[in-house]
């Protein structure tokens, strides 16, 4: 796979609100965006807050930005708050540095593009993003070392 569809991408929703309700999370919102950081879909659950969309496109889009997960984009805003603060501003406020951004890469390590989660705690919408991409037979990369 060298691109994301939009097939690909409602199935890693479906699959990503399916685990949320395996693990009876709080309403989630997800995205997906593909490689260049650009919204392929967007789902918001029934119940899910007023600022969850903008939250999971942040997400999504801080991993995409410095193709990492957004999980280290947390531990850099602790380690590191002023690089944060001017990526936010290069970004127009886009990044969001907490858990639940996570990159989907092929077979080959490519980066086709990320997951963004947001509406349980940020450790729970990761585990959503996670479960997802990996039920398409994809590489999910959350910044995470085993």
């Amino acid at each position: 796979m060298s691109a994301l569809t939009l097939k690909v991408a409602v199935n890693l929703i479906n699959q990503a609100i399916s685990a949320g309700r395996a693990i009876s999370a709080a309403p989630l919102t997800i995205a997906v965006l593909d490689a260049g950081g650009h919204l392929i879909t967007l789902q918001r659950e029934d119940g899910a807050s007023l600022l969850r969309p903008q939250v999971a496109i942040g997400k999504a889009w801080g991993a995409i930005a410095l193709g990492k997960g957004s999980r280290l984009l947390a531990l850099d805003a602790q380690q590191r708050p002023a690089f944060i603060a001017a990526l936010n501003s290069l970004g127009q406020g886009s990044v969001v540095p907490a858990p639940g951004g996570v990159l989907i890469r092929d077979q080959d390590g490519n980066v086709l593009g990320a997951v963004g989660i947001s509406g349980d705690l940020s450790d729970v919408d990761e585990q959503c993003a996670i479960t997802a991409i990996e039920a398409l037979g994809l590489t999910a990369d959350a910044g995470v070392t085993a």
